[in-house]
């Protein structure tokens, strides 16, 4: 069945308080995806940020991050003055983390711990304990990486393990903003779907090395004294010449094959809950990853090593039969990375950008019915950026192919993106700001550098989004998804 989405992450909605986050703003989104006959909405992460506030380096592949709670939602805030709203045009993180963290703690002090919901939420969440120990010894470090941090300060808030009073509280104020987060997210979630829309959740391959998934689970990576031997990243391609030198550490393969993969199946169990369909980022790597000696400052010097494949793939769809992932498989990967996605029959990527440069590879639509294309994603530069910056020689050659598919009378970004609508590709997703016809104002992430202006990109209203969804519904009854 073909289908059509957009990729837009929360952070870029306007929402409230500097970010966009669960509340109104999304629900107002959703209603226009609906009434625009959208099927599919891809978000990225939503778990805490942490370096560059990156959201593909949180500090956990469970928890979610408290910037996106709706504080107009919160039962216990019903009768408290919220500041005055503000929106921006780009993200302030710092802003938002320090009002929705100030009001979480005066609900808090409102809360019922008694709640049934909160109860039960509190046994499922099976990442719970070892998340709250973890981001409150962090504080009690001065927010340094755990593998700085002092003993002493945990043999002082946790004297034979068991925390004092004071960290017992930070600990269920932490528990408490997980509550709030996955109650908003869910009922957002089932809101969409019951609109007819599924949401495509976003999981990194890898996890942050300050993050509780590598301190609770320290024996399951390449790790000497605390340190990654090795870190992950890839070798120079399309994105970045010296490559991308990510800095996570490696997984001990080992390690994870004598537990049955249990670090990967509850990862994913988990987050299967929170989506409807997950995208696997770096899905190559299960094949073969790229290996950084640790002190390399870049990510030229690496080798490739062969990664679990079939063995820790089969492990998920034995114990996860119903789980709906898709592949990441972009880049100049092995034959047998597209043999190991098509043999669980999981959806791979296209993107027009690729598809129309002829030095790019990987570019063949032959299996179309388990294909998804876009016109870029989050790390590429907008459709019109793109061409904006593409030789003389490929703008002709992108000319050419918009005059024969008779698309080229129409405004570039409308162009190519009925061009990718129009693929053979099953399912097509386009990002908002594709959609808008932003240029590199709307660029999202650009991969190998860290810091502003990445993940900032955000709308302040819907007027424009309302208004260039007139064609773009058009397109999709054009395209029949």
């Amino acid at each position: 069945m073909r289908k059509s989405g957009i990729l837009c992450p929360v952070f870029s909605l306007p929402g409230t308080y500097g970010i966009g986050d669960f509340g109104k703003d999304a629900y107002d989104f959703v209603d226009i995806l609906h009434h625009e006959k959208v099927k599919i909405w891809q978000i990225l992460p939503l778990n805490p940020v942490g370096f560059g506030y990156s959201p593909y380096q949180p500090f956990s592949s469970y928890a979610g991050d408290e910037m996106y709670v709706d504080l107009e939602n919160i039962a216990e805030l019903k009768d408290v003055v919220l500041p005055e709203k503000f929106v921006n045009n780009k993200v302030n993180y710092l802003e938002a983390k320090n009002i929705k963290e100030r009001y979480l703690r005066r609900a808090f002090l409102l809360f019922d711990a008694n709640n049934e919901n909160y109860q039960l939420f509190t046994k499922d969440a099976f990442w719970l304990d070892d998340y709250v120990k973890f981001k409150v010894l962090k504080m009690y470090n001065g927010q340094r990486s755990w593998t700085e941090w002092d003993e002493s300060v945990e043999n002082y808030y946790f004297p034979q393990g068991e925390p004092i009073s004071e960290a017992a509280y930070e600990m269920d104020f932490e528990r408490y903003k997980q509550f709030i987060f996955m109650k908003q997210w869910h009922d957002l979630k089932d809101y969409a779907n019951a609109k007819g829309i599924e949401i495509m959740g976003d999981i990194p391959f890898y996890v942050g090395l300050d993050s509780a998934d590598v301190w609770a689970n320290q024996a399951l990576f390449e790790l000497k004294d605390k340190e990654p031997i090795f870190v992950a990243g890839v070798p120079p391609d399309y994105f970045a010449k010296t490559g991308q030198r990510w800095g996570n550490p490696i997984y001990d393969w080992q390690a994870l094959k004598d537990e049955n993969y249990k670090f990967w199946i509850d990862r994913l169990s988990w987050n299967q809950d929170l989506y409807d369909i997950i995208r696997l980022d770096h899905f190559r790597a299960f094949d073969t990853y790229w290996k950084i000696n640790a002190d390399c400052e870049t990510a030229i010097d690496g080798v490739w090593e062969l990664g679990p494949a079939y063995d820790v793939l089969d492990e998920i769809y034995r114990q996860i039969p119903n789980i709906n992932m898709i592949a990441e498989d972009l880049g100049d990967l092995r034959p047998e990375v597209h043999e190991l996605r098509k043999h669980y029959q999981m959806y791979g990527m296209k993107i027009t950008q690729f598809a129309l440069d002829a030095n790019e590879n990987n570019n063949d639509f032959d299996d179309h019915r388990t294909l998804i294309i876009y016109t870029g994603t989050h790390d590429n530069e907008t459709i019109v950026q793109w061409y904006k910056d593409i030789s003389k020689e490929n703008k002709r050659h992108v000319d050419n192919i918009l005059s024969e598919q008779k698309l080229d009378d129409r405004p570039l970004n409308q162009a190519l993106i009925q061009l990718s609508m129009n693929s053979i590709a099953d399912v097509a997703i386009i990002p908002l700001a594709d959609i808008l016809g932003l240029d590199k104002k709307g660029r999202i992430n650009t991969p190998g550098t860290i810091g502003s202006p990445n993940w900032e990109w955000k709308i302040e209203d819907f007027d424009d989004t309302i208004k260039e969804m007139n064609w773009f519904s058009q397109s999709i009854i054009a395209s029949k998804r």
